[in-house]
């Protein structure tokens, strides 16, 4: 079974910058790693390969430094990586992103496709759908439990809102997945050696025949506008004390005093 896995380099820390000219991320300096729901759904896609064979290969687009992020997943146990660096796929939304990251995906083959719920730097959670739609195939999201029939369809448990469903899909397809899923693994010492030695050709746009118009800015319907912190509410808060019924009655009361009901 051809397995890839779409992971994603972030920044590793919660005190992001924003560079106010262009509306970006500032990841010069900010130390990274890969997007946590992306390392359960390499690690699914291991497994699945222990048991029924096949091969894994993690796929990321970025500048030349997310080849680390390829090191570490083949470390942990992909086959191979491949890196998609290409300053045309710059300032690309999720649309933008999800075309890019399909035609490298029908470059590859494969029979699966696996990613992490969200990215938590974006946390939008619509690039692995949107690749499913660009790919014209079956996915389902928020996947917790994956499983390989008999008759190689893939059956998944998905949460919902109210709790969880079923469904079994015919493949290929491709499944994004929550940390519910398993626990990843640690590198070992011969992936670790393995993923030293490994050395990433960047994939561009035209090593996977992509259209100039959908990539980078020029494929990317939307963009940033404008970038603030939230103003802090003015004023100080109010404590009040007493009988819960008649506080609840006039917190009721001020909210719709002030239209926020």
């Amino acid at each position: 079974m051809r397995i890839i896995v779409c992971i994603k380099q972030v920044p590793d820390t919660a005190e992001v910058k924003i560079n106010r000219e262009t509306n970006t991320l500032i990841r010069e300096g900010v130390p990274s790693i890969i997007n946590p729901f992306d390392l359960h759904a390499l690690e699914e896609g291991i497994r699945i390969r222990e048991k029924h064979g096949g091969t894994v290969t993690a796929l990321t687009m970025g500048p030349a430094q997310a080849g680390e992020a390829l090191r570490e997943a083949v470390a942990l146990g992909a086959d191979d990586a491949v890196l998609l660096s290409d300053r045309a796929f710059a300032g690309a939304d999720t649309l933008a992103t999800a075309y890019t990251l399909a035609k490298a995906a029908e470059k590859i083959g494969f029979d699966l496709i696996l990613c992490g719920r969200q990215a938590i730097d974006g946390d939008t959670a619509q690039v692995g759908p949107g690749m499913a739609e660009c790919l014209a195939i079956p996915h389902v999201t928020c996947i917790r439990r994956l499983a390989v029939t008999e008759t190689e369809k893939f059956r998944v448990e998905r949460m919902t809102d109210d709790g969880y469903e079923t469904l079994e899909v015919k493949g290929p397809a491709l499944f994004t997945v929550i940390r519910e899923i398993n626990t990843p693994r640690l590198p070992s010492l011969r992936g670790m050696l393995r993923a030293k030695k490994m050395a990433f050709e960047p994939w561009t746009a035209a090593t996977i025949n992509a259209e100039a118009e959908r990539i980078g800015l020029s494929g990317s319907p939307t963009w940033v506008v404008k970038v603030f912190n939230p103003p802090l509410p003015d004023g100080q808060g109010e404590v009040w004390q007493g009988d819960s019924a008649e506080n609840a009655a006039k917190l009721i009361a001020v909210l719709r005093e002030r239209q926020f009901v």
